[in-house]
């Protein structure tokens, strides 16, 4: 079911006041409301429809955890499945992501981690300071990386599952 509401309310740029304050405003000095014009009031216009399930999708064969910034693509060197994740098929039914489906290929864990869930990216002392993620001493050898970090952290995130 589709729902409209169409109102009033206080202006969220001033608060309702018609004069906005900012970073370049300051000090006692106040300029009049763009939004607004001025009059502390703004016009709401907001569309919905109510949430009966998940829909469903045509288009995905293959679902990620997260993206850390990498273009996920099928091509002649690719499947989708290099890249990790789950398919689509298994994600829509509710399954959890299986162990071992992060961006192995091309992510270490403190990289994949620092989006996919912070409180369990590494804290290593060899990853401290070291900016970008590629430039990592270790990064061409990431894979001892993941199978430490597969030895300290797997059942940990599996009882976050």
């Amino acid at each position: 079911m589709k729902y409209i509401i169409d109102g009033q309310q206080n202006c969220p740029d001033c608060k309702g006041t018609g004069i906005y304050v900012g970073q370049w405003v300051k000090n006692g000095a106040g300029v009049l409301c763009h939004r607004c014009k001025g009059t502390g009031c703004a016009q709401l216009h907001f569309e919905y429809e109510s949430f009966e399930a998940r829909g469903q999708r045509t288009d995905i064969k293959q679902v990620f955890e997260c993206n850390p910034g990498i273009c996920i693509s099928e091509n002649d060197a690719l499947k989708l499945e290099d890249f990790g994740g789950m398919s689509y098929d298994n994600w829509i039914v509710g399954n959890p992501f299986p162990k071992q489906t992060e961006m192995r290929r091309f992510t270490c864990p403190a990289w994949w981690y620092q989006i996919a869930d912070y409180k369990l990216q590494p804290g290593w002392k060899e990853c401290i300071g070291i900016g970008i993620f590629g430039n990592c001493p270790f990064f061409t050898e990431k894979n001892a990386c993941w199978g430490r970090w597969d030895k300290e952290h797997l059942k940990v995130k599996n009882e976050n599952i």
